[in-house]
């Protein structure tokens, strides 16, 4: 009994695994990150080397730092989509140029248009690897207070931005407008 049993056993627990991937989300990965303290930094801006962009200027506000590279195909993909939302004026979108020829990023800039407040400049990824970037393109949204309140992986769309960015961007917006008045 014990010879078929344990096998038997094995292949249901198997299968009920494969069961329930079917019915995730390939491109949902949970992060770490969300529900803390943001990782700071302090890199070159794109646009004037002699100007760091620093994480902890931008405490006070929610915002939203998009990682993406000339070399990559889903940040030309999104660029309208960012393009887009800039024009909304919501939140600061701050770009981090990840592993990226600084001309070949300033070129696309001017070319494609610039969605971005600003763009820090991480060349050899560090920062990146600070915030648990894997691929190009994710998107953070981050609170008023810097922590992280959501990441999201692949090409952003406005589907995306109204139903998952917008929604927590007013829940920041309000939860710290009720911290100043009471």
């Amino acid at each position: 009994m014990l010879k078929f049993g344990l096998p038997f056993a094995l292949f249901v627990l198997l299968g009920a695994f494969l069961f329930v991937g079917l019915y995730r989300d390939p491109s949902y990965v949970p992060s770490p990150l969300i529900g803390k303290p943001a990782p700071q930094f302090n890199l070159p801006s794109l646009q004037d080397p002699a100007y760091p962009v620093a994480s902890k200027e931008l405490l006070g506000q929610p915002w939203v730092l998009n990682v993406w590279g000339t070399w990559c195909g889903g940040c030309r993909q999104e660029h309208d989509t960012l393009l887009t939302i800039a024009k909304q004026n919501v939140v600061p979108l701050v770009g981090l140029d990840w592993k990226d020829d600084s001309a070949a990023a300033q070129e696309w800039l001017r070319t494609l248009g610039n969605p971005y407040s600003v763009v820090a400049v991480d060349r050899d990824g560090r920062v990146a690897i600070d915030w648990g970037v894997y691929g190009a393109p994710e998107t953070f949204l981050i609170g008023p207070d810097g922590t992280v309140l959501f990441k999201h992986i692949a090409p952003m769309t406005l589907e995306v931005w109204n139903k998952e960015f917008l929604p927590r961007i007013e829940a920041a917006r309000t939860s710290r407008t009720a911290q100043a008045t009471g």
